[in-house]
């Protein structure tokens, strides 16, 4: 299938402000990293419990249950954590970060805290009432910190070296650079949001690296069969007809990725929201980046050095 075909449309001649937009949008994402991001309790440490009700159940009602829950004679207040629906009404999530001198038990201690607080919207049956129950130590959650971090770079360094083998290193510089302009930027947007940072949301980002390369490889085999056939070292008319060339499948695979992303976004309720809020800005910044990144970035490389 086939949609915009014989396309002339004249990429590079933008190719500078496509630059300058990239540095602002990568400047403003790391200004946003270094104020602070919100890591989840897989990386910060905390219990994690999920409930489910008898009837519909307002978070605020639960925020008043938690503002005095007794652990061993001492009175905490978790109104501030984050507590949210998981799946319909009926349904809570709990995260609680770390606290001093936690006791081991204490995911369950809010699980009957609530029970008993809440008992005229609790079923009869307590095994029903508990949907999960789970907690990380902040050691743990730290070493999550670590691995998750040389996760992405183990990757990027690996896409350097495969297509440096595969084509050649000019190419993997422009390839490399789109990847981690994908990755920084939709870390800011995810920032700007507020959400948590979780495993799920890294294997969000990991998803972003290997699609945005995918559609990345895409426009660079097809220029460097272009140059082949037209015998010319590189020209930006060469890259505007390879990128041409490759739009409608560019387009139909990005398009038909992003109604998957959108309905997952709309329907799969909140706790699959960060993750498929982070999918579909990195689709949406992977897409760009293969033309205004990637590609730009190789016609520059090929005009300063002859």
């Amino acid at each position: 299938m086939k949609f915009m075909e014989n396309t002339k449309i004249n990429f590079m001649a933008f190719k500078s402000f496509g630059f300058a937009f990239s540095s602002v949008l990568a400047i403003g994402s790391i200004i946003v990293l270094l104020t602070g991001v919100n890591l989840g309790i897989d990386f910060k440490g905390g219990t994690a419990v999920g409930v489910s009700f008898s009837e519909e159940i307002s978070i605020q009602e639960v925020r008043t249950s938690l503002k005095s829950v007794s652990v061993d004679n001492k009175v905490y207040d978790l109104s501030s954590e984050e507590i949210k629906y998981f799946g319909d009404k009926n349904d809570v999530m709990i995260k609680i970060k770390s606290l001093d001198n936690e006791p081991e038990n204490f995911g369950q201690i809010v699980i009957n805290h609530l029970y008993d607080s809440l008992k005229e919207k609790a079923p009869a049956d307590k095994n029903e009432f508990i949907l999960s129950l789970g907690s990380v130590s902040p050691k743990v959650g730290s070493e999550l910190s670590g691995k998750a971090l040389w996760s992405v770079i183990s990757a990027l360094v690996l896409i350097l070296f495969y297509i440096s083998v595969r084509f050649e290193f000019k190419f993997a510089l422009g390839a490399i650079l789109a990847l981690v302009h994908d990755v920084v930027i939709t870390l800011g947007v995810f920032s700007l949001t507020g959400y948590e940072i979780t495993l799920s949301t890294v294997a969000a980002f990991l998803t972003i690296v290997g699609y945005s390369l995918n559609d990345t490889i895409v426009i660079l085999d097809r220029i460097r069969e272009n140059m082949k056939s037209s015998g010319t070292v590189m020209f930006e008319s060469t890259i505007n007809k390879s990128i041409n060339q490759s739009l409608s499948r560019t387009l139909i695979t990005s398009l038909t990725t992003l109604l998957v992303i959108m309905v997952l976004l709309l329907y799969g309720g909140e706790v699959i929201q960060p993750f498929s809020f982070t999918m579909l800005v990195g689709v949406i910044i992977g897409t760009y980046s293969s033309i205004y990144i990637a590609s730009a970035l190789l016609a520059y490389i090929y005009q300063t050095s002859k």
